[in-house]
């Protein structure tokens, strides 16, 4: 309870930076456009690194999606959070040059966390796990999938991962349940 208010008053509080930095963007200051990239790089970053194969593309796509959101900032109205908005850029962005490209590659493998404090057998346990779920996560179909991390991966609630993929809230849970149980079936018989 005390985790979803402070989340609530985190996001409020980033929802009014992002607001004013756009105002300040919008009005010419283009260190609050740089603000603004550099807040949400690491966002655009991963959905990138998703669905490429390599940093060149990634970087490729980091730089149209934010001449993107350069030039369509003006359109911006505020109706869902900054984030959201970004993040929906980003994905339009990725589909498109997927379907033009048709390759896609779930979950970036870069972004996996390791803990010093685990011994080398635990980090390669760990390791050889999280290489297997990521397997696992690949070869779901690209719908799911991309549900799947959106949900999981980057923290986003089903009605932001509804805008971003302009597919309704419910069948945003349909595709995330599918995921999970055709992940846990895949992963069943591995044990």
């Amino acid at each position: 309870m005390q985790h979803d208010a402070i989340r609530s008053i985190e996001h409020i509080i980033a929802q009014r930076r992002d607001a004013a930095l756009v105002k300040s963007a919008l009005a010419g200051d283009s260190a609050s456009f740089a603000k603004l990239v550099s807040l949400y790089k690491k966002r655009v970053t991963a959905l990138g690194m998703s669905f490429f194969k390599n940093a060149a593309d990634t970087d490729d796509f980091l730089q149209e999606v934010f001449l993107k959101v350069y030039q369509n900032l003006r359109c911006f109205r505020g109706e869902a959070a900054f984030s959201t908005w970004i993040t929906r850029i980003a994905y339009n962005t990725a589909v498109n040059a997927v379907t033009r490209r048709k390759e896609a590659l779930p979950i970036a493998d870069e972004y996996l966390i390791s803990d010093p404090d685990y011994t080398p057998e635990e980090q390669e346990i760990r390791a050889i796990t999280a290489q297997t779920i990521t397997e696992a996560v690949r070869a779901l179909p690209p719908k799911y999938g991309i549900c799947l991390e959106l949900y999981f991966y980057y923290d986003i609630p089903y009605e932001e991962i509804s805008v971003i993929t302009g597919n309704p809230v419910n069948t945003i849970k349909s595709h995330i349940f599918r995921a999970k149980k055709m992940l846990r079936e895949k992963l069943e018989r591995l044990l």
